[in-house]
């Protein structure tokens, strides 16, 4: 399955638009991640826990939207957005959201 965030495949041609798919994961931030990422906020630096969290969040939302895609027949998703939330839970962390919504297309060589 072919993702790219541009709304034409170059050297292709898309013969046929099927809709709107998506894609949505929600990953819950811990304490020990949050107290750590307080830290690095204090003293500088990377959040190496809540980086590798955002990876898997994007990765997730991205092979749910080609699934959705796949499952009506598409062989891309062209103009790919990726969209990156923290949800707050009160004062003891929240979650972290990440979603990716773009156009299923059959396209031809």
């Amino acid at each position: 399955m072919l993702i790219i965030t541009t709304p034409n495949i170059e050297g292709k041609r898309i013969v046929s638009y099927l809709g709107i798919v998506s894609g949505e994961a929600i990953m819950g931030a811990n304490l020990i991640k949050d107290f750590m990422a307080s830290i690095r906020d204090i003293v500088g630096g990377r959040s190496g826990a809540y980086e590798q969290e955002l990876r898997q969040a994007k990765q997730i939302s991205l092979d749910e939207m080609a699934s959705q895609a796949a499952s009506m027949g598409a062989n891309a998703v062209v103009g790919v957005d990726l969209d990156y939330e923290n949800i707050t839970m009160g004062q003891h962390g929240g979650m972290l959201m990440v979603s990716a919504s773009g156009t299923a297309v059959v396209y031809k060589d």
